[in-house]
Order: C-alpha cells, then structure tokens, then sequence
C-alpha cells in the first residue's frame, strides 16, 4: 500500500454552480464552472467533476486527477447547457476512486438530479441504517449518496420543502450545490461551518465555496449563504429559505488558518488579513530575540509577514518552494517519504547562513515536516531555529469535513509543548494563543468552530469515538 506524506490537514472540497438566464448568452456554462473548479483545487486534488443541463437532461463528465488533468476542451465541448455545477475533491485513505467522485448524478421521482458535497456528516451510521430500512442502496461510500438518498425519500415534495426536511435530518457540516434540469440550489449547515459564497456574472447567479473563485472568472461577490439557508437560483431569477435559525454560528477557524486561498473573503474575514492579524499577534506574545523571520510557504507567508511587521525583523524568502511537484507526494518507503520535504522545499543557504532565525508556519499536525524543515535550515547554516505557529496546538480530529489524522497521531496530543520542541530540534517553540487568535480575528468565541484546538464540538459527534 502507498502512503501519503500528511502534516497538515486536508479539507474535503471545493464546490461550485451557475445558472444562465439567456441559454443564447456568450457564456459557456462548464466552462466557466472549469474556470471555477481551477480556482478552487487547492480544496481537492483528488477528482474533479463537471455536469451540465440542457433544460432537459443532465451530462456528467468527471474523474480521479487534477482539474486540468481530468476536463480537458473535448469534454468540456460536449457538456453543453444554461446549468452547471462542478467538483474538486480530497479523500481519506482507502476511499479515493472514481466511484466516490463528483457530482453524482442520479433519477428520482421528479426527474434528474446532479449533487456536490463539501463537509461531512455526523450522523451516517443512524441515517445509513434507516435509510437502508426503507430499501436504499449504497454504490459508493461518501456522504453525498446518503443525501441524494434523503432527497429521493422526500421527493413526493417540491425541491425546496424536500430539501428542508433533508437538512432538519442532517447532523454536521454540509455546503451542497444541487442542480436539476432547469434549476441550481445552494444549501448551507445550520452553524455555516463550511464556506459558501454567491456571486453575479453578467446576470447570472454563481455559487462557490470562496469567494476568489468568483474573481477569476470575473464574477461580482453578492453575499455569503447564511447557515441554515437554502438558495435557488431559476429562470426566475434568485429565492431565499431560512429553514434553521441555529442560537451560534461556528465557521471553520482552519478556513482562515490554512485552508482557504488568501485572496478569499469568508463570512466577512478577509483570509489574507486574517492571517497577517494573527501573524502580528504571535509577535507580541512570542517576544524573540532573532536576526529574521522566514515563513514555510506558502500558507506560513502571510501570518510570518505580520510577525515580520510587527516585531520590527525583516522578512526574508529562506526557504523556497518547487511549486511544480503538484499534488502530494506518495511513495512506497519511508526513505522516499522524507525525500518529499526536499523535493518540495530548499533552504537559501546564502539568507539563513550564520542568522538566528524565526520561521512561522500555520500549524503542527504531526510534526515530522516541521523536524525535517529545522534540521534543513541548520544544515544551510543557521545558527538559531525559533518556530512560531499561528495557530494554537492542534489535539483533536475534526469530523466536520476535514482529513485530520487521528487524535493519538497529533503530536499535541501527546507532548507539550517543550517535548514538541526538542522532537522538532528546535530553540523555542512558540504557539498563538487561542485567545489572542480570536482577539487578532476580530470575532467572539461563538463566531468559530475551534474544537481542533479545544475539543469543543458545536455540533454532537455521533458513532464516532472523540
């Protein structure tokens, strides 16, 4: 069996949806959702999957790789129709595959259905079984097909009412783009911890998971999709349904941490400034003596650029990135896992040479990238590693849509703080606050999902030992 190099987390999926109201318009509907699936695949790089309707029926094109390995102009040639949703995903081990690739599409009572599922639910086991009572069957081993089945049980109702019902079942974190023959709908979980955003291009309604999506294809940022919401987007034009008023909101923190692109606004917070507050926070609680700053790149930049600003250092590019590798490596043995970290990043000798360094980096899962990264800048010459993290220690799993490793695999969860900084072999090792991140984002507590960092699940996790 290969296995995977994994010290970060890894989130789920990136959604995307549009409707043209004039099918004779200049825009092509996949190939704008191309476009935004493009601008989206640091969310997944798995599969990747577009389908289109006529008005009349739903195509589907999709399959394992990259998006720009997957569509290529044929397909997107024959995918031809006024709606549009599209799909980047990332899979745990063993449940990669063209099975549990998206959109699904599938036939139910009032016609074709095509389904695209960011987050994860929490409840699969109950809903499974109760499901499977009534006489569903199971092809693939993915959440969505628990959804379409739901829909199909309540499709004696309107999309709308069925999708209601749909979502008073589900339990956890869910941003769904659904398409039928001559509609799109945007569905969002009752505390929006997975992002969902709307745009308008020309006239005609977008749905995204970020919002940096609807600036590449040119698209202007409308609002974001309320938890709890539905949104349906017709040749009406655009309706609202408020089905769940949840008492807290509990957008993903991790969004603003890692996961989002840093040209992404989400529930208000822009990511890049996001990430720079918090930079300039760890500045003030850390206090290090050090000669420069460096960041791992890329997600490291921003919060190391605040940490530059405010501690008065300067900022220097000390490690440097191969952003051709693509994809994450996976290789058979344990030699060439660690060669991963080399062929992906290589210190600047002539930057970090005789200097006492501070290197900011988002986050420790594991540990192992962050021990190799260390012992690479002494090898170039460093004579000091401080680590800073801007974010806090990170002790438990997710299970709201995001590939953690286990909670025995956190490296948190296990050492404190002085242990992690002898196993990483660094001088000091420093960590954001959980209150100062919250201070330098601006937001009270209840306004995130933090249980990564305290164990807090917002949301009962259910047939799942936390």
């Amino acid at each position: 069996m290969l296995h995977e190099i994994k010290d970060k987390f890894k989130d789920e999926c990136g959604v995307f949806g549009i409707f043209l109201n004039d099918p004779e318009t200049d825009i092509d509907a996949a190939r704008t959702t191309f476009y935004g699936l493009y601008a989206l695949q640091h969310r997944g790089q798995e599969s990747a999957g577009i389908a289109v309707s006529d008005g009349h029926r739903i195509n589907l094109y999709k399959g394992v790789g990259l998006v720009s390995e997957v569509i290529r102009a044929k397909h997107l040639e024959s995918l031809k129709g006024h709606v549009a949703i599209g799909h980047v995903r990332y899979s745990t081990t063993g449940e990669s595959g063209l099975v549990n690739s998206q959109p699904l599409v599938f036939h139910y009572l009032n016609g074709m259905v095509a389904l695209a599922h960011n987050g994860n639910l929490v409840n699969t086991v109950e809903l499974k079984r109760r499901l499977a009572t009534y006489g569903s069957v199971f092809q693939t081993t993915t959440d969505t097909e628990i959804v379409a089945n739901l829909l199909a049980r309540y499709s004696q109702d309107k999309m709308e009412d069925a999708l209601a019902k749909c979502m008073i079942d589900m339990k956890g974190a869910f941003a769904l783009v659904i398409m039928t023959e001559d509609r799109l709908v945007g569905v969002r979980d009752q505390m929006g911890i997975r992002p969902m955003c709307i745009g308008k291009l020309n006239g005609n309604y977008v749905l995204s998971s970020e919002s940096a999506a609807l600036d590449t294809i040119g698209a202007d940022f409308v609002r974001d999709v309320n938890p709890g919401e539905i949104i349906v987007i017709d040749k009406e034009g655009m309706r609202s349904q408020q089905v769940i008023n949840s008492p807290r909101e509990a957008h993903c923190v991790f969004e603003y941490i890692y996961f989002a692109r840093p040209d992404s606004t989400i529930d208000g917070i822009n990511v890049y400034q996001a990430r720079r507050s918090v930079g300039r926070q760890l500045a003030r609680e850390c206090g290090i003596d050090a000669d420069l700053v460096i960041s791992v790149p890329d997600s490291g930049t921003s919060a190391a650029l605040g940490y530059a600003e405010e501690s008065g250092l300067p900022f220097e590019e000390g490690l440097m990135k191969n952003r051709y590798v693509g994809r994450t490596f996976i290789q058979p043995t344990q030699q060439m896992r660690e060669l991963g970290v080399q062929l992906k990043l290589n210190a600047i000798e002539e930057v970090v040479r005789g200097k006492r360094i501070i290197m900011v980096d988002d986050s420790i899962v594991r540990g192992t990238t962050s021990k190799q990264i260390v012992q690479m800048l002494r090898n170039a010459g460093a004579s000091e590693v401080h680590m800073a993290v801007a974010s806090p220690p990170t002790k438990y799993p997710c299970y709201y849509g995001i590939d953690t490793s286990r909670r025995e695999e956190l490296i948190a969860n296990n050492m404190d703080t002085d242990q992690i900084r002898e196993f990483i072999g660094a001088d000091s090792l420093n960590y954001v606050s959980r209150e100062g991140m919250r201070d330098a984002l601006q937001k009270s507590y209840p306004f995130f999902c933090d249980a990564c960092f305290s164990g807090s699940y917002p949301i009962p996790v259910e047939s799942v030992e936390v």
